[in-house]
């Protein structure tokens, strides 16, 4: 199984038929507490940066979805400071990139984004929320699966290697505060492409 076919199956088709319910893009507020647990317990800071990955659909009422979604980001861009772009990765998805040095302001724009999309009918088109933390021995991330409302930690070292560790640490620490996919076989792996230092990169 390739990666293409691996994000497919854990967070898209067979997510999709071991779905626990619909998209619920207020599930992306259980990150306005845990970030506060992230910092003073872990010492993780926020990156400043998420992204809302989606598989595309070659249809014109979709691209206006993803047109409102942008329209909605720019005119909220005045008021949150949120900066964003849409792209795409080498595999094929694509994502909503959200850069701002609060992270509550973070956290309502990719809802805002996650809701226009289910709005239109493209709920099942969501994939994931990430949202970055570093610390003094690298990036970790909190990737929220939309198909199984959970969420799980993600924490790469370089040569594709995970620190199960930190994982573990972030697991237990945020149990309770987080929905946590109880299921490792659905903590898939976001690798960055070739030279990339995030995910959707």
């Amino acid at each position: 199984m390739g990666l293409l076919d691996g994000l497919r199956a854990v967070l898209g088709l067979r997510a999709e038929t071991d779905a626990r319910r619909d998209a619920d893009p207020d599930d992306l507020f259980g990150m306005s507490t845990a970030y506060l647990t992230m910092e003073a317990d872990l010492g993780y800071d926020s990156a400043d940066i998420g992204a809302l990955c989606f598989s595309g659909v070659d249809s014109r009422s979709f691209r206006d979805a993803v047109d409102e979604v942008e329209a909605i980001l720019e005119a909220g861009r005045e008021e949150t400071g949120t900066e964003f772009s849409v792209t795409s990765d080498d595999h094929g998805y694509h994502w909503v990139v959200l850069e701002d040095d609060n992270p509550e302001d973070l956290i309502t724009s990719m809802h805002f984004a996650a809701d226009t999309f289910i709005e239109h009918g493209y709920g099942s088109r969501l994939l994931a929320a990430v949202f970055a933390y570093e610390d003094r021995d690298g990036p970790a991330y909190w990737i929220y699966s939309f198909r199984r409302g959970a969420y799980y930690p993600f924490a790469p070292r370089p040569g594709r290697e995970r620190d199960s560790s930190a994982e573990f640490t972030l697991e237990s620490t945020l149990d309770g505060e987080l929905e946590i996919e109880r299921d490792k076989e659905y903590w898939y792996p976001l690798w960055p492409s070739s030279g990339g230092t995030h995910p959707w990169e």
